[in-house]
């Protein structure tokens, strides 16, 4: 491919081998690993691709790899400069520190700071502009004809795509036997680099795209819709409102559907990769297992590849998803219980939650509610239990005990 090039032709299969012999040596050939607990989960035979172990723990090193070696000596004197919510920029970072081309990112102001930092320790210049990756790759376009610099797009570029679609090879080359990729997507790069792989190397694979349901810009592109892009999400990686205009010709006629996917399920996929398969997944890099989530009866029994494109999550946030599966699972659990306002009656409800095998986490009294007596008081505990049966077994006894339990979900009474 030569530099500059901007047409869908140039994404060839051939580009894309030509791609891999110029990652060899500078990105990890990630493992591709047979992953019992999450088959178990969803039914299916999984496989997952680990690009999460890449330097920057993503699979833009790829891309970004690609495009800035095919830059002209004069281009990377220029220096480039890239817009992204964190991936893209570590890898464009990273690899521009490692070729000494001066690098800039612009980053949407609601990037995780764990992002923003790595970008920022890798040598680039960070800029936080806008809300969302719109916002600041109209800031990134006005910084680059301002300064004269290269543009890395994250996505709609052809040594981007080329870089990307390096995944499916590998992929198939080690599980020949895999009939479907569940690809994530944002702008559409990493999908449309791999449909176009993975139909050359296996014409019979399927390709389904995952989206989060507050961007679905793929999707709306395909079906000619309008649901709104925007929110906050936990995979602000594919947070993206507009499809790429190089992807979505290839997504259109090599990926057979899009799944989209909400915030409870890409919750409910990052602590499964933690707790079950032991990695790190950020919203983005769990999206493929949401949507095998959300559909299970459609991968029942089919080997399935998943591509764990991305680890870089707040650990603030993956603490809070821990927690939050805990309490969906019923293994934390908090109730609300109307007690007498009398001495020795904390110690009696304690040593009775203990003696039913629960943990009590933390409690909250409360004597001036005006729906209990005067001499009366609400009590909120918190406690870790087995499972929702122990729970209901520990709700029945309080019950029976005459403190009307009623269970609290985000810290309101659920009557």
């Amino acid at each position: 491919m030569e530099p500059g090039a901007n047409n869908l032709a140039t994404v060839t299969f051939a580009a894309i081998e030509a791609a891999r012999r110029t990652l060899a040596g500078h990105v990890l050939r990630t493992p591709l690993l047979p992953a019992p607990p999450l088959s178990a989960l969803t039914g299916a035979e999984v496989f997952v691709k680990y690009e999460n172990l890449q330097v920057t723990n993503s699979f833009k090193e790829r891309g970004a790899c690609v495009k800035l070696a095919a830059l002209t000596a004069e281009e990377r004197d220029r220096g480039v400069i890239a817009m992204s919510a964190g991936n893209h920029a570590q890898a464009v970072a990273y690899h521009a520190r490692r070729l000494a081309i001066p690098a800039t990112i612009v980053m949407p102001v609601m990037t995780p700071f764990v992002k923003v930092k790595a970008t920022e320790s890798l040598g680039a210049t960070v800029v936080l502009c806008g809300e969302t990756l719109t916002e600041a790759q109209a800031r990134a376009e006005t910084i680059a004809a301002e300064r004269n610099l290269v543009w890395v797009h994250p996505y709609d570029d052809p040594h981007i795509i080329a870089g990307q679609g390096t995944v499916a090879l590998e992929m198939l080359e080690e599980a020949p036997d895999i009939e479907t990729l569940v690809v994530p997507i944002g702008g559409g790069g990493l999908i449309a680099g791999n449909a176009i792989a993975a139909h050359a190397v296996k014409p019979s694979i399927e390709i389904v795209g995952v989206e989060c349901a507050l961007y679905p810009s793929m999707w709306n592109a395909i079906h000619g819709a309008a649901r709104p892009c925007g929110g906050a999400t936990l995979a602000e990686g594919i947070a993206v409102s507009k499809a790429g205009a190089l992807t979505l010709p290839v997504v259109r006629e090599r990926v057979r559907d899009i799944i989209l996917v909400g915030e409870p399920l890409i919750e409910r996929a990052v602590n499964a990769f933690l707790t079950l398969q032991k990695t790190m997944a950020e919203g983005a890099g769990a999206a493929g297992l949401a949507a095998m989530l959300a559909e299970p009866a459609r991968f029942a029994g089919r080997k399935v590849g998943l591509i764990l494109c991305g680890g870089n999550i707040d650990p603030r946030i993956l603490a809070s998803i821990m927690v939050r599966e805990l309490e969906r699972a019923d293994r934390i659990v908090s109730v609300r219980l109307t007690i007498p306002d009398r001495p020795g009656i904390l110690g009696q409800i304690a040593s009775q939650i203990g003696v039913l095998g629960a943990n009590i986490l933390g409690v909250d009294h409360h004597r001036l509610f005006l729906d209990v007596p005067a001499k009366g008081a609400k009590l909120d505990v918190t406690m870790e239990t087995r499972d929702a049966a122990h729970a209901e077994e520990i709700f029945r006894v309080l019950a029976a005990d005459g403190y009307q339990p009623v269970r609290l979900e985000g810290g309101a009474a659920l009557e």
